[in-house]
């Protein structure tokens, strides 16, 4: 095992918790800050698939990220619910896509990657999803895609971490810079004065491009403004996933249906819009008609920490020792965790590497 290290954690989402939840299970003492409330930005506000929207999509990069997480999660899920006795409700209930464009580049890129995508009938769509709307002409569908119930996802790792001795949780804690001794970074600024550690790894999501911005460094991760709607059903009125025209409808166990999400570049506003809802709506009624008799019971906004083709920074920074990024993972925050976590664990650790870091060292991409 590492010899024991303190090891301070900027950012309390998904990918913070589930950072220090790595580094705490091998023995480092770790501290987490967070801003506001644990998950309660682009974690809590996000639809839980457990799959890019469009995989075949993306780079290498961040299919490997996605492949290693995807086959994890189910035990993850798990071992968090053991420990907490708080289900993260990792839920398998496959995903249609309808009328895709690159519907031929999906199928070729399953085929690379061995992943069980294939062409179905639009008629066994509709037997297997009664409800769907008319109108679609063709489908692909995948078996083993989940989704998370991702504010219980966050539930369970709070839980998970305020159970072990060596970790500290401090939130309503403002982090407004880096404290540096030379070229090494030792801690931070913030609301409870200065806090110091042997490493400091950002996980702040869209707002770790301002941070890093304190040290003159830029990093090319914003804000991405999305809105989702959810409606309240019986608990089998919608069996799978499907996605169409860029807009999905996810069920959870018990009858809410996630419908999202706009792709909005509005800064740091988080508001809600009548103009959103309304898109939403009927993208909704569109894919699946009988929504229209169904209650919004919730309409929220969250900032998705965007970032160039999606890719996230995992890894030191160069020039600041002591400085690590684990964040910018954009639309896939939810999806990539469980990898992008392991592997920063690895990397801060000296282990061997679980797939390889290269393409997101923040070397020579900040």
């Amino acid at each position: 095992m590492a010899k024991q290290q303190q090891v301070l954690v900027v950012g309390g989402g998904v990918i913070g918790l589930l950072t220090a939840f790595n580094l705490a299970s091998q023995g480092q003492q770790v501290r987490l800050l967070e801003r506001s409330d644990l998950g309660r930005e682009s974690s809590w506000a996000g639809g839980g698939i457990v799959s890019p929207l469009y995989p075949w999509r993306y780079s290498p990069a961040v299919t490997a990220l996605a492949h290693w997480s995807q086959d994890f999660y189910p035990q993850l899920a798990q071992q968090l619910f053991s420990a907490t006795g708080v289900d993260p409700q990792v839920h398998v209930t496959g995903l249609y896509w309808l009328d895709l464009e690159d519907e031929a580049q999906a199928l070729e890129w399953a085929k690379r990657e061995g992943r069980p995508l294939s062409a179905v009938d639009i008629s066994a769509v509709h037997d297997a999803v009664p409800v769907l709307g008319n109108g679609y002409q063709q489908a692909i569908y995948m078996a083993d895609v989940a989704n998370v119930r991702n504010p219980r996802l966050v539930k369970s790792l709070k839980a998970a971490l305020q159970a072990l001795p060596n970790v500290q949780i401090d939130e309503q804690c403002t982090v407004s810079g880096f404290i540096r001794e030379g070229q090494q970074v030792v801690g931070v600024d913030s609301s409870l004065g200065e806090v110091r550690a042997d490493q400091v790894v950002l996980c702040a999501g869209a707002w770790s491009g301002e941070l890093l911005g304190s040290l003159g460094l830029e990093l090319p991760v914003e804000p991405v403004k999305g809105q989702m709607i959810l409606y309240k059903c019986a608990a089998d009125f919608l069996s799978c996933m499907v996605l169409a025209k860029g807009r999905y409808a996810i069920p959870r166990r018990d009858g809410h249906i996630l419908v999202g999400s706009t792709l909005e570049h509005e800064g740091f506003d988080k508001t809600p819009t009548v103009s959103a809802l309304e898109s939403l709506k009927a993208s909704a009624v569109e894919l699946i008609p009988a929504l229209a008799e169904a209650e919004v019971v919730g309409h929220w906004a969250g900032l998705r920490p965007g970032s160039p083709e999606g890719i996230p920074y995992v890894g030191p920074v160069p020039g600041f020792a002591g400085l690590w990024l684990n964040c910018g993972h954009y639309r896939n925050g939810l999806v990539l965790a469980p990898a992008s976590c392991q592997l920063f664990c690895d990397l801060l650790l000296g282990n061997p590497p679980i797939i390889d870091p290269a393409p997101y060292a923040p070397e020579g991409r900040i």
